[in-house]
C-alpha cells in the first residue's frame, strides 16, 4: 500500500510477541501510540513489539470525495453493513495486514503470539483480517467497529478455520455517534453465528472513542492471550 511505513515501538526485552493496532478513518498510527507508551510506563508487555500502521490517503465519498487516511472508502455512516462496501479497497487493506503478520512470522514470532486489532475502520479491518488469516493468531480485537463483507466472509475464511477458537475482544460505547452501537453488537452476533468466541463489552455513555475501562479490559485480554514468556521461564527455575 502507498501509506507511510508503520510506527514501531520495539520490545524492551526479548521479542516474543507482536501487537498490530490499526487506526480509524482520518487518523494515523501516531494516534494510538499512547497505548504502548502507557504500558511501557507501567512495565507492561515488555516482550511485545507494537506496530501502528498508517493508512494511505484515498478519496472518501463520505468526505465529499476529498482524500484522507483510510483503509477503504465509506459512502455513508447509516449503511455501514450494507452491500455498498468498497470491496476492492477492503481486500487490498486485508492483504496488507496479512503481509504485516507474515513479516512478523518471518522474524521468528509465531502467529499464535501475534495479535491484530484496531479502532473504528482499523477495528473493522482487524476483525476481517484476523478471521481470514491462514494460521491461528494470538488474538483479534476491535473497538467501536463492525464486521465487513458479512455476506461474503464465510467464503473468505480458510477451510481449516484456524482462528475459530481464537478469542475475539470487542468494545463499543452505547453513545457512539459515528458507528452506532447496534452495528458492533450485530457484528459480534454475526461472528458468533460462524462459531467464533466473542467477548463483546458495552461501555455506558461512551461516544466514538475509547475510555480507561475499555483499555483496562483490553490490557487484561492481551495479558491472557500473549502472557510474558520470561515470567514462565523464571517461575520454572
Amino acid at each position: 500500500m502507498a501509506g507511510r511505513a508503520p510506527f514501531v515501538v520495539p520490545a524492551l526485552k526479548k521479542h516474543t510477541a507482536t501487537v498490530i493496532v490499526a487506526h480509524g478513518l482520518g487518523d494515523s498510527g501516531a494516534g494510538w501510540i499512547f497505548l504502548a507508551e502507557n504500558w511501557r510506563r507501567r512495565s507492561k508487555f515488555e516482550e511485545v513489539s507494537f506496530i501502528f500502521p498508517n493508512a494511505p490517503n484515498i478519496p472518501i465519498t463520505l468526505n465529499m470525495g476529498m482524500s484522507m487516511p483510510g483503509w477503504y472508502d465509506i459512502k455513508s455512516l447509516s449503511t455501514l453493513t450494507d452491500r455498498a462496501e468498497d470491496e476492492a479497497g477492503i481486500i487490498k487493506s486485508r492483504d496488507y495486514f496479512h503481509s504485516l503478520i507474515d513479516e512478523e512470522v518471518a522474524k521468528g514470532i509465531p502467529a499464535s503470539r501475534i495479535v491484530i486489532g484496531g479502532f473504528s475502520q482499523g477495528g473493522a479491518m482487524s476483525l476481517l483480517s484476523g478471521v481470514t488469516y491462514k494460521n491461528q493468531l494470538g488474538g483479534i480485537f476491535g473497538l467501536s467497529c463492525y464486521l465487513l463483507l458479512q455476506k461474503k466472509i464465510k467464503d473468505m475464511i480458510p477451510t481449516e478455520n484456524p482462528n475459530q477458537n481464537t478469542p475475539i475482544f470487542m468494545g463499543h460505547g452505547d453513545a457512539d455517534q459515528i458507528v452506532a452501537h447496534k452495528y458492533g453488537k450485530l457484528s459480534a452476533d454475526e461472528l458468533t453465528s460462524h462459531g467464533y468466541k466473542v467477548d463483546f463489552r458495552t461501555y455506558k455513555g461512551l461516544v466514538h472513542s475509547a475510555d480507561a475501562d475499555e483499555i483496562d479490559h483490553l490490557e487484561a485480554y492481551l495479558n491472557q492471550q500473549i502472557p510474558a514468556l520470561s515470567d514462565k521461564s523464571e517461575n520454572s527455575l
